[in-house]
Protein backbone atom coordinates (compact mmCIF):
# COMPACT_ATOMS: atom_id res chain seq x y z
CA UNK A 1 0.00 0.00 0.00
CA UNK A 2 2.95 2.53 0.70
CA UNK A 3 4.52 1.81 -2.97
CA UNK A 4 0.44 3.13 -3.99
CA UNK A 5 0.25 5.44 -2.10
CA UNK A 6 3.79 6.91 -3.32
CA UNK A 7 3.00 6.06 -6.70
CA UNK A 8 -0.21 8.54 -6.58
CA UNK A 9 1.37 11.48 -4.39
CA UNK A 10 4.11 11.13 -7.94
CA UNK A 11 1.23 11.12 -10.32
CA UNK A 12 -2.29 12.62 -8.75
CA UNK A 13 -1.08 14.54 -5.83
CA UNK A 14 2.30 16.00 -6.72
CA UNK A 15 1.28 19.11 -5.07
CA UNK A 16 1.17 17.44 -1.85
CA UNK A 17 4.93 17.24 -1.88
CA UNK A 18 6.64 20.42 -0.57
CA UNK A 19 3.48 21.73 0.77
CA UNK A 20 2.81 21.93 4.60
CA UNK A 21 -0.19 20.02 5.08
CA UNK A 22 -2.11 19.11 7.97
CA UNK A 23 -3.67 15.99 8.28
CA UNK A 24 -7.05 15.42 10.00
CA UNK A 25 -6.71 12.72 12.46
CA UNK A 26 -9.49 10.88 14.70
CA UNK A 27 -7.34 8.26 16.13
CA UNK A 28 -8.92 5.66 14.36
CA UNK A 29 -7.74 2.86 11.80
CA UNK A 30 -8.10 4.75 9.10
CA UNK A 31 -6.74 8.09 10.13
CA UNK A 32 -3.77 6.52 11.87
CA UNK A 33 -3.03 4.46 8.90
CA UNK A 34 -2.96 7.97 6.54
CA UNK A 35 -0.75 9.74 9.07
CA UNK A 36 2.28 6.63 8.94
CA UNK A 37 1.51 7.07 5.29
CA UNK A 38 2.49 10.53 4.97
CA UNK A 39 5.23 10.16 7.83
CA UNK A 40 6.86 7.45 5.91
CA UNK A 41 6.64 9.65 2.37
CA UNK A 42 8.27 12.56 3.89
CA UNK A 43 5.45 14.81 3.54
CA UNK A 44 5.57 18.00 5.90
CA UNK A 45 2.38 17.10 7.47
CA UNK A 46 0.77 18.11 11.23
CA UNK A 47 -2.02 16.91 12.87
CA UNK A 48 -5.56 18.16 13.59
CA UNK A 49 -7.50 16.43 16.20
CA UNK A 50 -11.05 17.40 17.09
CA UNK A 51 -12.68 16.58 20.46
CA UNK A 52 -16.47 16.37 19.93
CA UNK A 53 -16.95 15.53 23.75
CA UNK A 54 -19.98 13.03 22.14
CA UNK A 55 -18.52 10.07 23.70
CA UNK A 56 -17.18 10.95 27.18
CA UNK A 57 -13.95 9.78 28.77
CA UNK A 58 -13.41 7.93 25.43
CA UNK A 59 -13.40 10.84 23.53
CA UNK A 60 -10.71 12.78 26.23
CA UNK A 61 -8.92 9.02 26.13
CA UNK A 62 -8.67 10.13 21.52
CA UNK A 63 -7.49 12.97 22.21
CA UNK A 64 -4.72 12.38 24.75
CA UNK A 65 -4.04 9.20 22.00
CA UNK A 66 -3.40 11.93 19.59
CA UNK A 67 -1.15 13.65 21.53
CA UNK A 68 0.88 10.94 23.15
CA UNK A 69 1.34 9.85 19.72
CA UNK A 70 2.28 13.04 17.85
CA UNK A 71 5.12 13.85 21.20
CA UNK A 72 6.28 10.22 20.09
CA UNK A 73 6.71 10.81 16.19
CA UNK A 74 7.92 14.43 16.96
CA UNK A 75 4.74 15.49 14.77
CA UNK A 76 3.01 19.17 15.58
CA UNK A 77 -0.61 18.03 16.96
CA UNK A 78 -2.86 20.31 16.90
CA UNK A 79 -6.21 19.86 19.51
CA UNK A 80 -9.54 21.32 19.86
CA UNK A 81 -12.76 20.69 21.95
CA UNK A 82 -16.59 21.28 20.99
CA UNK A 83 -19.71 21.03 22.88
CA UNK A 84 -21.48 19.27 19.95
CA UNK A 85 -24.67 18.26 21.35
CA UNK A 86 -25.31 22.28 22.45
CA UNK A 87 -24.29 23.49 19.07
CA UNK A 88 -26.60 21.06 17.00
CA UNK A 89 -29.24 21.78 18.98
CA UNK A 90 -28.92 25.86 19.00
CA UNK A 91 -28.24 25.67 14.95
CA UNK A 92 -31.25 23.32 14.45
CA UNK A 93 -28.91 20.03 13.08
CA UNK A 94 -28.28 16.79 13.25
CA UNK A 95 -25.39 15.96 15.21
CA UNK A 96 -23.20 14.72 12.59
CA UNK A 97 -23.72 17.65 10.57
CA UNK A 98 -22.67 20.12 13.02
CA UNK A 99 -19.41 18.18 13.50
CA UNK A 100 -18.56 18.49 10.39
CA UNK A 101 -18.99 21.91 9.93
CA UNK A 102 -17.58 22.73 13.36
CA UNK A 103 -13.95 20.27 12.72
CA UNK A 104 -14.29 22.51 9.07
CA UNK A 105 -14.46 25.80 10.16
CA UNK A 106 -11.36 24.96 12.76
CA UNK A 107 -9.47 23.31 9.83
CA UNK A 108 -10.12 26.46 7.59
CA UNK A 109 -8.87 28.81 10.87
CA UNK A 110 -5.69 26.78 11.20
CA UNK A 111 -5.23 27.04 8.16
CA UNK A 112 -5.06 31.03 7.63
CA UNK A 113 -3.53 31.06 11.34
CA UNK A 114 -0.74 28.47 10.35
CA UNK A 115 -0.40 28.46 6.61
CA UNK A 116 -1.57 24.95 5.79
CA UNK A 117 -1.91 24.88 2.08
CA UNK A 118 -3.93 21.69 2.58
CA UNK A 119 -6.27 19.40 4.56
CA UNK A 120 -5.65 15.65 4.13
CA UNK A 121 -8.44 13.41 5.16
CA UNK A 122 -8.40 9.45 5.59
CA UNK A 123 -11.65 8.80 3.30
CA UNK A 124 -11.48 5.48 1.50
CA UNK A 125 -13.17 3.50 -1.16
CA UNK A 126 -15.61 2.27 1.78
CA UNK A 127 -16.64 5.46 2.62
CA UNK A 128 -17.21 6.51 -0.81
CA UNK A 129 -19.51 3.54 -1.65
CA UNK A 130 -21.86 4.40 1.84
CA UNK A 131 -22.13 7.82 0.41
CA UNK A 132 -23.48 6.07 -2.97
CA UNK A 133 -25.62 4.21 -1.31
CA UNK A 134 -27.14 7.09 1.24
CA UNK A 135 -27.57 9.49 -2.04
CA UNK A 136 -29.07 6.64 -3.70
CA UNK A 137 -31.65 6.19 -1.25
CA UNK A 138 -32.41 9.44 -0.72
CA UNK A 139 -32.38 10.26 -4.92
CA UNK A 140 -30.10 12.05 -6.38
CA UNK A 141 -28.18 13.41 -9.67
CA UNK A 142 -24.97 12.21 -10.86
CA UNK A 143 -23.39 14.57 -8.26
CA UNK A 144 -24.30 12.25 -5.64
CA UNK A 145 -23.82 8.78 -7.43
CA UNK A 146 -19.86 10.24 -8.02
CA UNK A 147 -19.77 10.72 -3.99
CA UNK A 148 -16.80 12.11 -2.60
CA UNK A 149 -14.33 14.08 -4.23
CA UNK A 150 -10.88 13.19 -3.65
CA UNK A 151 -10.09 17.15 -4.14
CA UNK A 152 -12.25 19.67 -3.23
CA UNK A 153 -10.76 23.02 -2.39
CA UNK A 154 -7.88 22.46 -0.29
CA UNK A 155 -9.48 19.54 1.55
CA UNK A 156 -7.51 16.31 -0.24
CA UNK A 157 -8.37 12.87 0.63
CA UNK A 158 -5.56 10.51 -1.09
CA UNK A 159 -6.36 7.12 0.26
CA UNK A 160 -9.71 7.43 -1.62
CA UNK A 161 -8.71 4.59 -3.84
CA UNK A 162 -8.27 1.98 -1.07
CA UNK A 163 -10.48 -0.42 0.80
CA UNK A 164 -11.04 -0.63 4.59
CA UNK A 165 -9.67 -4.45 3.75
CA UNK A 166 -6.04 -3.11 2.11
CA UNK A 167 -6.11 0.02 5.27
CA UNK A 168 -6.48 -2.68 8.09
CA UNK A 169 -3.76 -5.36 6.12
CA UNK A 170 -1.34 -2.00 6.36
CA UNK A 171 -1.96 -1.60 9.76
CA UNK A 172 -1.64 -4.90 10.81
CA UNK A 173 1.65 -5.56 8.84
CA UNK A 174 3.08 -2.21 9.69
CA UNK A 175 1.68 -2.92 13.47
CA UNK A 176 0.19 0.35 13.82
CA UNK A 177 -1.90 1.12 17.03
CA UNK A 178 -5.71 2.68 16.79
CA UNK A 179 -8.37 3.45 18.75
CA UNK A 180 -11.92 1.86 18.30
CA UNK A 181 -14.82 4.36 18.28
CA UNK A 182 -17.59 2.56 19.92
CA UNK A 183 -20.07 4.60 18.29
CA UNK A 184 -19.58 3.20 14.85
CA UNK A 185 -21.34 0.30 16.12
CA UNK A 186 -24.49 1.92 16.42
CA UNK A 187 -26.85 0.79 14.12
CA UNK A 188 -29.54 3.79 14.38
CA UNK A 189 -26.86 5.85 12.07
CA UNK A 190 -27.74 4.96 8.64
CA UNK A 191 -23.97 5.13 7.65
CA UNK A 192 -23.28 2.44 10.11
CA UNK A 193 -26.26 0.24 9.35
CA UNK A 194 -25.36 -0.02 5.80
CA UNK A 195 -21.38 -0.31 6.75
CA UNK A 196 -22.60 -3.60 9.14
CA UNK A 197 -25.70 -4.83 7.51
CA UNK A 198 -26.15 -4.13 3.68
CA UNK A 199 -22.61 -3.75 2.38
CA UNK A 200 -21.52 -7.07 3.84
CA UNK A 201 -24.84 -8.70 2.05
CA UNK A 202 -23.67 -6.63 -1.26
CA UNK A 203 -20.29 -8.83 -0.71
CA UNK A 204 -21.58 -11.95 -0.13
CA UNK A 205 -23.25 -11.87 -2.98
CA UNK A 206 -20.23 -10.66 -5.32
CA UNK A 207 -16.94 -11.15 -3.56
CA UNK A 208 -15.62 -8.23 -5.79
CA UNK A 209 -18.21 -6.16 -5.02
CA UNK A 210 -15.79 -3.00 -4.52
CA UNK A 211 -13.62 -3.57 -7.66
CA UNK A 212 -16.86 -3.08 -9.35
CA UNK A 213 -17.86 -0.21 -7.30
CA UNK A 214 -14.63 1.13 -8.36
CA UNK A 215 -15.24 0.90 -12.10
CA UNK A 216 -18.72 1.66 -11.91
CA UNK A 217 -17.56 5.18 -9.80
CA UNK A 218 -15.01 5.45 -12.10
CA UNK A 219 -17.34 5.68 -15.53
CA UNK A 220 -19.63 8.27 -13.64
CA UNK A 221 -16.79 10.46 -13.18
CA UNK A 222 -15.88 10.45 -16.50
CA UNK A 223 -19.43 10.68 -18.24
CA UNK A 224 -20.22 14.14 -15.47
CA UNK A 225 -16.55 15.22 -16.92
CA UNK A 226 -17.93 14.74 -20.22
CA UNK A 227 -21.49 16.93 -19.43
CA UNK A 228 -19.62 19.37 -17.49
CA UNK A 229 -17.67 20.06 -20.77
CA UNK A 230 -20.90 20.35 -22.30
CA UNK A 231 -22.24 22.58 -19.74
CA UNK A 232 -19.60 25.11 -20.85
CA UNK A 233 -21.03 24.91 -24.36
CA UNK A 234 -24.38 25.50 -23.43
CA UNK A 235 -23.55 28.14 -21.39
CA UNK A 236 -21.82 30.13 -24.01
CA UNK A 237 -25.43 29.86 -25.96
CA UNK A 238 -27.31 30.83 -23.40
CA UNK A 239 -25.51 33.52 -21.27
CA UNK A 240 -26.43 36.96 -22.83
CA UNK A 241 -23.64 38.96 -21.29
CA UNK A 242 -21.75 39.28 -17.96
CA UNK A 243 -21.45 42.03 -15.90
CA UNK A 244 -19.56 42.28 -13.16
CA UNK A 245 -21.64 39.68 -10.65
CA UNK A 246 -24.53 39.94 -12.62
CA UNK A 247 -24.88 37.47 -15.67
CA UNK A 248 -27.79 37.64 -17.78
CA UNK A 249 -29.64 34.22 -19.25
CA UNK A 250 -31.74 34.52 -22.67
CA UNK A 251 -34.79 32.58 -21.96
CA UNK A 252 -35.63 31.90 -25.69
CA UNK A 253 -32.11 30.35 -26.46
CA UNK A 254 -32.62 28.21 -22.92
CA UNK A 255 -36.37 26.94 -24.03
CA UNK A 256 -34.97 26.09 -26.92
CA UNK A 257 -33.42 23.33 -25.40
CA UNK A 258 -34.92 19.73 -24.69
CA UNK A 259 -35.10 19.71 -21.18
CA UNK A 260 -34.60 23.16 -20.40
CA UNK A 261 -35.07 21.79 -16.10
CA UNK A 262 -32.25 19.81 -16.47
CA UNK A 263 -30.11 21.96 -18.10
CA UNK A 264 -31.16 24.80 -15.43
CA UNK A 265 -30.22 22.22 -13.08
CA UNK A 266 -26.45 22.19 -14.21
CA UNK A 267 -26.26 26.14 -15.05
CA UNK A 268 -27.19 27.41 -11.80
CA UNK A 269 -26.65 24.49 -9.27
CA UNK A 270 -22.74 26.23 -8.46
CA UNK A 271 -24.90 28.99 -6.83
CA UNK A 272 -27.41 27.42 -4.36
CA UNK A 273 -30.52 26.93 -6.01
CA UNK A 274 -32.34 23.80 -4.96
CA UNK A 275 -36.32 24.34 -6.12
CA UNK A 276 -35.43 23.80 -9.81
CA UNK A 277 -39.83 23.94 -10.79
CA UNK A 278 -40.14 27.61 -8.84
CA UNK A 279 -36.91 28.26 -11.32
CA UNK A 280 -38.50 26.30 -14.37
CA UNK A 281 -41.79 28.03 -13.83
CA UNK A 282 -39.46 31.47 -13.59
CA UNK A 283 -39.26 30.79 -17.36
CA UNK A 284 -42.91 32.29 -17.85
CA UNK A 285 -43.51 34.26 -14.92
CA UNK A 286 -44.07 38.30 -15.06
CA UNK A 287 -41.16 40.39 -14.94
CA UNK A 288 -40.33 41.35 -11.21
CA UNK A 289 -40.48 37.78 -10.13
CA UNK A 290 -37.52 36.17 -8.34
CA UNK A 291 -36.24 33.36 -6.27
CA UNK A 292 -33.37 33.42 -4.31
CA UNK A 293 -30.88 30.68 -2.69
CA UNK A 294 -28.30 31.81 -0.14
CA UNK A 295 -26.05 33.33 -2.15
CA UNK A 296 -27.94 34.73 -5.18
CA UNK A 297 -31.17 35.81 -6.47
CA UNK A 298 -32.36 34.90 -10.16
CA UNK A 299 -34.64 37.84 -11.35
CA UNK A 300 -37.03 37.10 -14.31
CA UNK A 301 -36.67 40.71 -16.61
CA UNK A 302 -38.59 40.30 -19.39
CA UNK A 303 -36.59 37.85 -22.30
CA UNK A 304 -33.88 37.27 -19.72
CA UNK A 305 -33.18 35.62 -16.59
CA UNK A 306 -30.79 37.60 -14.25
CA UNK A 307 -28.79 35.72 -11.36
CA UNK A 308 -26.68 38.13 -8.79
CA UNK A 309 -25.38 38.26 -5.63
CA UNK A 310 -27.32 38.53 -2.89
CA UNK A 311 -26.08 41.70 -0.97
CA UNK A 312 -27.49 43.43 2.16
CA UNK A 313 -29.43 46.64 0.89
CA UNK A 314 -27.10 49.59 1.21
CA UNK A 315 -28.70 53.08 1.80
CA UNK A 316 -27.06 56.10 -0.12
CA UNK A 317 -27.86 59.40 1.26
CA UNK A 318 -24.85 62.12 0.87
CA UNK A 319 -24.97 66.01 1.33
CA UNK A 320 -23.03 67.54 -1.85
CA UNK A 321 -22.37 71.45 -0.74
CA UNK A 322 -21.18 74.05 -3.60
CA UNK A 323 -17.81 73.55 -2.82
CA UNK A 324 -17.36 69.74 -3.42
CA UNK A 325 -15.82 68.46 -6.80
CA UNK A 326 -16.00 65.06 -5.94
CA UNK A 327 -18.49 62.73 -4.49
CA UNK A 328 -17.67 59.14 -3.27
CA UNK A 329 -20.99 56.84 -3.58
CA UNK A 330 -20.49 53.99 -1.26
CA UNK A 331 -21.29 50.58 -2.41
CA UNK A 332 -21.30 51.63 -6.25
CA UNK A 333 -18.58 51.42 -8.36
CA UNK A 334 -19.03 55.44 -9.82
CA UNK A 335 -18.47 58.94 -8.62
CA UNK A 336 -19.80 62.24 -9.46
CA UNK A 337 -17.51 65.38 -10.58
CA UNK A 338 -18.71 68.58 -10.29
CA UNK A 339 -16.93 71.99 -11.67
CA UNK A 340 -18.03 75.09 -12.64
CA UNK A 341 -17.70 76.45 -16.23
CA UNK A 342 -17.80 80.05 -18.39
CA UNK A 343 -20.23 78.06 -20.91
CA UNK A 344 -21.76 75.15 -22.32
CA UNK A 345 -20.31 72.09 -22.84
CA UNK A 346 -21.46 69.15 -25.06
CA UNK A 347 -23.55 66.96 -22.50
CA UNK A 348 -24.83 63.01 -22.76
CA UNK A 349 -26.68 60.56 -20.28
CA UNK A 350 -23.07 60.69 -18.44
CA UNK A 351 -22.71 64.40 -18.30
CA UNK A 352 -24.91 66.91 -17.58
CA UNK A 353 -25.06 71.03 -17.55
CA UNK A 354 -27.07 72.81 -15.03
CA UNK A 355 -28.31 76.42 -14.04
CA UNK A 356 -26.41 77.19 -11.25
CA UNK A 357 -28.82 79.70 -10.25
CA UNK A 358 -31.71 76.80 -10.02
CA UNK A 359 -30.05 75.02 -7.17
CA UNK A 360 -30.35 75.35 -3.90
CA UNK A 361 -27.17 73.65 -2.09
CA UNK A 362 -26.74 71.62 -0.29
CA UNK A 363 -27.55 69.37 -3.16
CA UNK A 364 -28.80 65.20 -2.11
CA UNK A 365 -27.80 62.45 -3.58
CA UNK A 366 -30.00 59.38 -2.73
CA UNK A 367 -32.18 56.49 -3.24
CA UNK A 368 -35.35 57.06 -5.40
CA UNK A 369 -38.60 55.89 -3.78
CA UNK A 370 -42.24 55.46 -4.76
CA UNK A 371 -43.99 58.70 -5.34
CA UNK A 372 -40.73 60.62 -6.79
CA UNK A 373 -41.12 62.81 -10.16
CA UNK A 374 -39.66 64.70 -12.09
CA UNK A 375 -40.00 66.82 -15.43
CA UNK A 376 -38.04 65.01 -18.12
CA UNK A 377 -36.17 67.17 -20.46
CA UNK A 378 -37.90 66.21 -23.64
CA UNK A 379 -41.04 65.67 -22.65
CA UNK A 380 -44.29 68.02 -21.66
CA UNK A 381 -45.61 67.74 -17.56
CA UNK A 382 -44.14 65.31 -15.13
CA UNK A 383 -44.14 61.95 -14.62
CA UNK A 384 -43.80 59.52 -11.85
CA UNK A 385 -40.29 57.46 -11.53
CA UNK A 386 -41.61 54.69 -11.03
CA UNK A 387 -43.90 54.78 -14.66
CA UNK A 388 -40.32 56.30 -16.10
CA UNK A 389 -38.52 53.55 -15.07
CA UNK A 390 -40.89 50.83 -16.47
CA UNK A 391 -40.78 53.18 -19.80
CA UNK A 392 -37.35 52.72 -19.89
CA UNK A 393 -37.48 48.64 -19.19
CA UNK A 394 -34.98 48.88 -16.19
CA UNK A 395 -34.25 45.33 -14.48
CA UNK A 396 -35.49 44.93 -11.06
CA UNK A 397 -31.72 45.01 -10.02
CA UNK A 398 -31.50 48.63 -12.11
CA UNK A 399 -34.27 50.16 -10.31
CA UNK A 400 -32.84 48.91 -7.26
CA UNK A 401 -29.05 50.72 -8.17
CA UNK A 402 -30.70 53.93 -9.39
CA UNK A 403 -29.52 56.99 -7.86
CA UNK A 404 -30.77 60.57 -7.88
CA UNK A 405 -29.78 63.90 -7.20
CA UNK A 406 -32.21 66.72 -5.75
CA UNK A 407 -31.98 70.39 -4.87
CA UNK A 408 -34.88 70.44 -1.94
CA UNK A 409 -36.30 67.43 -2.61
CA UNK A 410 -36.65 68.27 -6.17
CA UNK A 411 -35.28 65.42 -8.78
CA UNK A 412 -32.28 67.49 -10.28
CA UNK A 413 -30.88 64.69 -12.52
CA UNK A 414 -32.15 60.21 -12.61
CA UNK A 415 -27.85 59.60 -12.53
CA UNK A 416 -27.10 58.30 -15.83
CA UNK A 417 -30.55 58.87 -17.08
CA UNK A 418 -32.79 61.88 -17.75
CA UNK A 419 -32.42 65.59 -16.23
CA UNK A 420 -35.05 67.53 -15.20
CA UNK A 421 -36.24 70.51 -17.10
CA UNK A 422 -36.42 73.02 -14.40
CA UNK A 423 -32.48 73.00 -13.82
CA UNK A 424 -30.78 72.77 -17.51
CA UNK A 425 -29.10 75.46 -18.90
CA UNK A 426 -31.18 78.41 -20.95
CA UNK A 427 -30.01 81.67 -22.53
CA UNK A 428 -30.31 83.03 -19.51
CA UNK A 429 -28.06 81.31 -18.19
CA UNK A 430 -24.78 82.82 -16.65
CA UNK A 431 -23.32 80.82 -14.47
CA UNK A 432 -22.84 77.39 -15.34
CA UNK A 433 -22.14 73.69 -12.98
CA UNK A 434 -20.89 70.80 -14.83
CA UNK A 435 -21.87 67.26 -13.24
CA UNK A 436 -20.18 64.23 -15.07
CA UNK A 437 -20.17 60.39 -13.66
CA UNK A 438 -16.83 58.75 -13.00
CA UNK A 439 -15.77 55.22 -12.62
CA UNK A 440 -14.11 54.59 -9.38
CA UNK A 441 -13.78 51.36 -7.59
CA UNK A 442 -15.42 51.93 -3.91
CA UNK A 443 -16.24 49.36 -1.64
Amino acid sequence: MLKLFQSLLQTKFSFLKEAPVLVAVSGGLDSMVLVDLCNQSGLNSSLAHCNFKLRGDESDADANFIKSYAKAQNIKAFTTSFETKAYAESTRQSIQMAARQLRYEWFRSLQNEHGFEYVLTAHHSDDNLETFLINLSRGTGIEGLIGIPEINGTIVRPILDFSRVEILEYATIEKLRWREDSSNNNTTYLRNNLRHSIIPLLKEINPSFIDSFKKTHNYLKETNSLLDDYILEVQDRVIESINGDQILYNINKIQSLNNPKAYLYHLLKPYGFTDWNEITLLLEAQTGKQISSLSHRLIKNRGHLILSKTRPPQTVFISIDRSQTLVKIPGHSIGLKIELTNSKVSTSSDIIQLDFASLKFPLTLRQWKDGDYFYPTGMQGKKKLSKFFKDEKLSLIDKEKALILCSDDQVVWVVGKRTDNRFIVTDQTSKFIKISIEDYAYS
